[in-house]
C-alpha cells in the first residue's frame, strides 16, 4: 500500500484544512513538517513537489497536490465511501456539488482574504500605523460575515442542512478568530455566525488538527 504523506506546516491554515480532510476521512497519513522559515519549501526537492513552493502537499504513491482545496475536494470523492451514507462532505448530485464548489470558491475570495487582512492588522504597532486601513479591512470583514449569517437563515450549514468540504475549508479560520479576543466579537455579533462556528469547531475531525497543533 502507497504511503500517504502530508508536508505543512502547523502554522499555516491551509496545511490545517488538509488534515482536517484526513481526519475527516479516517485516512492514515504521515505529516512531514516543513520549514517555511529555514527556506525548506525553496529546496529543489520540494519543488519538485510543488513548482511554486507552496504548502501543503499531499502525496498519496504517484499522485501529488499542492493546492490545499483541491486536495479536499479530490480527498471528500475519493473516500465518500468511508462516510455513513448521506454524511459525505460532498454531493454525487451535480447540482447540489455545484452549490458547494460556489461556496468553496466564496472561502477562498472573500471569507479567508477578508480574515488575514484584519488578521495582518491586528496588532498594536500595524493599528497605530494605519488606523484608516485597520478600520477598512474590519469593515469588509463584516461585511463578509453578514452575507454568511443571511446564508445561514436558509440551512443549519453554509450551503445545505449537512456538513460539507464548504464548511470544513473554514475551520482554521473560523478557530484565529473565536480565540483572538478583538476578532471574536466580529463573529459573536452574529448569532448564526457563532452557533455554526461553534459547532463545526467542536467537530472530532477538527479537534484532532488541534490536538495535533497542542502536542507539537
Amino acid at each position: 500500500m502507497a504511503i500517504r504523506r502530508v508536508y505543512g506546516s502547523l502554522d499555516s491554515p491551509n496545511t490545517l484544512k488538509v488534515l482536517a480532510a484526513m481526519f475527516e476521512h479516517d485516512i492514515d497519513f504521515e505529516f512531514v513538517p516543513i520549514d517555511i522559515e529555514a527556506g525548506e519549501n525553496k529546496r529543489p526537492e520540494f519543488l519538485s513537489m510543488s513548482p511554486f513552493g507552496q504548502i501543503p502537499v499531499y502525496e498519496d504513491g504517484p499522485i501529488r497536490q499542492f493546492e490545499c482545496r483541491g486536495v479536499v475536494r479530490s480527498t471528500a470523492h475519493e473516500y465518500a465511501h468511508r462516510k455513513p451514507a448521506g454524511q459525505e462532505i460532498i454531493c454525487w448530485e451535480a447540482r447540489k456539488q455545484a452549490l458547494i464548489a460556489n461556496w468553496i470558491d466564496v472561502e477562498d475570495l472573500k471569507f479567508e482574504p477578508a480574515v488575514l487582512a484584519v488578521l495582518n492588522d491586528n496588532n498594536p504597532a500595524a493599528m497605530a500605523d494605519n488606523h484608516h486601513h485597520h478600520q477598512s479591512a474590519e469593515a469588509n470583514l463584516c461585511k463578509v460575515l453578514d452575507v454568511y449569517e443571511a446564508q445561514l437563515k436558509k440551512h443549519k450549514y453554509l450551503v445545505m442542512d449537512k456538513f460539507t468540504a464548504a464548511d470544513l475549508l473554514h475551520l482554521p479560520n473560523l478557530q484565529t478568530l473565536k480565540d483572538n479576543p478583538t476578532t471574536r466579537s466580529l463573529v459573536d455579533a452574529r448569532p448564526r455566525v457563532s452557533a455554526w462556528a461553534d459547532e463545526i469547531l467542536t467537530r472530532p475531525s477538527w479537534v484532532k488538527v488541534v490536538n495535533m497543533i497542542k502536542g507539537c
